[in-house]
């Protein structure tokens, strides 16, 4: 979950480094750093504890110099600290790393053996090592001592030696094919020597690396974030790829020296979509781009002859779609969540049996992958960890998989036997937001064409589509609304925690609710079936603990009622977030939104969660767009 950005060209690489980094920022802020080959032909390295404004402070104005690589962290191994932070050194090697070395502890012990001397807690460091190794550079060389008074600047460059232990010269590259067949574990790996200043290393392995392709200059990143505002241009490494970068070109091959070919693709996203355009944050930015991003989702999909969705990416014939006998959707954290909604429109309309499941937790149940089983990996950034590997697991074992992810090419995307980009545009601050809602969207819209195959008939059709051409003019007047919830959120901020509860249609949207309040305002929110309050939960409820109830106009709604009666009754604090105000005094504040179908409602329920959400983290003074403990890509498990 760290940021990645290396350059190689005639350009100074530090502010190119620097700006990739702050773009990267949502990646990890614990700590960053850079690493430059200066003009004099020196490793340079600049790391802090802290978040980029603070290492471009540190930098000095003389630092110039290319090739360069940086690297903004969300720790892993080691507390966030100065010398915890990457780049990573040894000698005229230096190495930026996103990922986890599983059997570092063994490499650690034999490379200090050797005499290696760490200056980390990191298993990253370990790389450097590995490396330098290779040339036959040790700890005690004075190529690694840094220069006096210079905090985490390495001097000397040291001299070309031969592969350890095997009396031939090596290259770089070289060196890191050997070194990267020792280790065990995931990684997106940036290597440069200041020795050779003519090129930089990349490789990949569970974690995303891309390349992208100037004019006479060469980038590389873990996010095409970095990128766009020099080139929309990219490769995109697979796992067990290495790449030579030079300025005026690329190379690529496998870990046994295999060469592999590789085309360039045109990214979508351009600089301005990485800006906040005049809102306070990232995540204000994003709940507001909602109705042009569910405009998006809906352009082009909706069949009024048939009244069915067109998916064309799905694969899938009506033979085959008819053939499906059960869904399965795998995800983490708010994707997770959007199946938990996708699971049950596509059962409520299609008749099919379907559920969600954490894919952190599919592949190590040892999961019976059944035939007639459509399975479904949901992932913003198409990198997420444990939801790729889940879906390797399915493909493995021979089941049918298919991607709701938002990044174009991204390793899931690449991997999957077909599926549905959500073309919501980039996500930067760490809560998810309108890709909750795209994906939510994109469910129904799965929903209805497996509906259609199977038995909803043209009139349901109808009613479906004609809802869901409503929901960008709903979210918008959901939004209207900001001021209303913004006063709450104040007033309900002043609590230690909240509870959300919903039935059926309401329980997803429920646990996405609380997921967000926690997220971003570290307030404790707990989310429960409505009608399991009184089975436990119902202990906690007084005056001192409010509850959200997701209360829709719907056949249910008499029974949701009386879980509120159940909660005045013990003198708790109730905000409805419905469709009208209950009769009597069953709620002290109502959120009244746009009612669509039955069916979609959840979509627009979620809507005022997300901004009551926000205006509490405002109120308690956070980061909103990069909350503790958490980072936006989850490519580590």
């Amino acid at each position: 979950m760290c940021g990645i950005v290396a350059y190689i060209g005639n350009r100074d690489s530090v502010p190119i480094l620097l700006e990739g980094l702050a773009r990267l920022e949502y990646r990890g802020y614990d700590s960053a750093g850079i690493a430059v080959v200066s003009r004099s032909g020196d490793l340079r390295v600049r790391k802090v504890k802290g978040r980029v404004p603070e290492l471009a402070a540190d930098v000095p104005a003389r630092l110039k110099g290319s090739p360069g690589i940086g690297h903004t962290r969300w720790a892993t191994h080691g507390e966030p600290s100065d010398a915890n932070a990457h780049p990573h050194s040894c000698g005229p090697i230096a190495i930026v790393h996103n990922g986890i070395i599983e059997n570092a502890e063994e490499l650690r012990a034999g490379l200090i053996a050797a005499g290696a001397k760490f200056s980390s807690q990191t298993d990253s460091e370990i790389f450097a090592h590995l490396i330098a190794a290779q040339f036959g550079i040790g700890s005690d060389s004075p190529a690694e001592r840094a220069e006096p008074g210079d905090r985490g600047e390495a001097g000397d460059r040291g001299e070309p030696g031969e592969g350890a232990g095997r009396g031939e010269p090596v290259d770089l590259e070289e060196a890191v094919r050997r070194a990267l067949k020792s280790v065990v574990g995931t990684y997106g790996l940036a290597v440069l020597d200041a020795r050779h200043p003519d090129r930089l290393v990349v490789a990949r392995n569970g974690s995303p690396v891309l390349l992208g392709i100037g004019d006479k200059e060469m980038f590389a990143a873990s996010d095409v974030a970095a990128l766009v505002r020099y080139t929309r241009q990219v490769v995109h490494l697979d796992d067990g790829e290495i790449a030579t970068l030079h300025a005026d070109g690329f190379r690529t091959s496998t870990l046994d020296a295999r060469r592999t070919t590789k085309q360039a693709a045109v990214v979508e996203a351009d600089v301005a979509s990485y800006d906040a355009d005049g809102h306070a944050h990232f995540m204000h930015k994003e709940i507001h781009e909602q109705p042009g991003v569910v405009e998006r989702v809906l352009r082009g999909r909706l069949d009024d002859r048939f009244y069915t969705a067109h998916l064309g990416g799905l694969n899938l014939d009506p033979r085959e779609a008819r053939a499906i006998k059960r869904v399965k959707i795998l995800g983490c954290g708010s994707a997770y969540y959007s199946g938990v909604l996708g699971a049950q429109l596509i059962e409520e309309l299609a008749r099919v049996p379907a559920d969600a499941e954490p894919a952190s937790e599919f592949r190590y149940r040892g999961p019976v992958i059944e035939e007639g089983t459509l399975y479904v990996g949901v992932s913003q950034s198409g990198e997420t960890y444990d939801t790729l590997a889940a879906v390797q697991e399915v493909k493995r074992k021979g089941g049918h998989v298919l991607g709701v992810v938002n990044t174009v090419g991204s390793t899931i995307a690449r991997g999957v036997d077909g599926g549905v980009y959500l073309h919501a545009g980039p996500e930067v601050s760490v809560t998810s937001t309108k890709t909750f809602t795209a994906t939510a969207t994109v469910f129904a819209l799965l929903a209805l064409h497996l509906a259609r195959i199977h038995d909803l008939s043209p009139a349901d059709g109808r009613r479906i589509t004609d809802g869901l051409r409503k929901l960008p003019e709903q979210i918008a007047q959901i939004l209207a609304m900001e001021e209303e919830i913004a006063s709450l959120a104040k007033d309900l901020a002043h609590y230690p925690g909240m509870f959300f509860v919903g039935r059926v249609r309401g329980w997803p949207v429920a646990r996405e609710g609380a997921q967000k309040l926690k997220e971003v305002s570290y307030l404790h929110a707990e989310a429960y079936p409505a009608s399991e309050l009184k089975h436990g939960p119902l202990a906690l409820v007084g005056p001192e603990l409010p509850t959200v109830a997701i209360v829709p106009d719907d056949e249910l709604i008499e029974k949701n009622l009386a879980t509120l009666g159940e909660i005045k009754a013990r003198r708790g604090r109730v905000l409805v977030v419905g469709h009208s105000a209950p009769d009597g005094e069953l709620a002290d504040n109502v959120l009244a939104i746009p009612k669509n179908e039955h069916e979609l409602d959840p979509i627009l329920l979620s809507v005022p969660l997300q901004l009551l959400a926000y205006h509490a983290a405002v109120a308690l003074g956070n980061d909103v767009d990069r909350p503790r403990n958490l980072a936006k890509s989850v490519t580590v498990e």
